[in-house]
């Protein structure tokens, strides 16, 4: 049986005091519901995050080499980071192991001295965006992106939008559901928001 936990959407959006991360919960093997309480927004540091789209493993896997890299180089160099850096690693790593890959579609975000996203393919690709999505319902999430992202949007015009999208495309794509898990990174650091204050927001 080679099916894989897959089926996700994921949205990210740069705005002009930090970058918004979002995700739905649901995990699924072919057809079936697997989990309804997937966690897909990790935080890798105090500045920097990753949201994955794709087999739950690897993904995890990626998440904890990641947070390993990031400590040892704050020891080594003495700052933290940086959200460029952080993908570029990213892409190296999936690069090199291209054939036994990492199956996912990875969107890294960060704030330094400015808000940043980069969208990176299991194969390595890097691409730098306003805004992106990734994962089985992305072209929903896209579509509601598209029509609605400003350049200058503030955070909490970002996490409606972000949540607006995910809504969206829970409603479409059977591979996305039960939840959402949605991250804010600003010049103050990483914060998840809670259920409640979803709930709030998406009503």
């Amino acid at each position: 049986m080679d099916e894989k936990l897959k089926g996700t959407t994921t949205v990210g959006i740069v705005c002009k005091d930090g970058v918004v991360l979002a995700a739905d919960k649901r995990a699924s093997l072919g057809n079936m519901i697997l989990s309804k309480d997937v966690t897909k927004v990790f935080q890798i540091d105090d500045h920097l995050a990753l949201a994955g789209a794709g087999n739950v493993g690897d993904i995890l896997a990626l998440v904890r080499l990641l947070q390993a890299e990031t400590r040892l180089y704050m020891a080594k160099v003495g700052r933290e980071m940086s959200v460029k850096a952080l993908a570029t690693l990213t892409a190296n790593i999936l690069h090199g192991n291209r054939f036994m890959p990492y199956f996912g579609w990875f969107l890294i975000a960060g704030y330094n001295e400015e808000p940043a996203l980069y969208s990176v393919d299991m194969a390595g690709g890097v691409t730098g965006d306003k805004f992106t999505a990734a994962g089985s319902g992305m072209e929903l999430a896209f579509a509601v992106l598209e029509n609605e992202y400003k350049d200058d949007m503030t955070v909490k015009e970002g996490v409606k939008l972000a949540l607006k999208a995910i809504n969206i495309a829970t409603r479409r794509d059977v591979f996305t559901g039960d939840g959402i898990t949605l991250i804010t990174l600003t010049k103050e650091g990483y914060r998840e928001l809670s259920k409640e204050e979803i709930k709030t927001l998406l009503k």
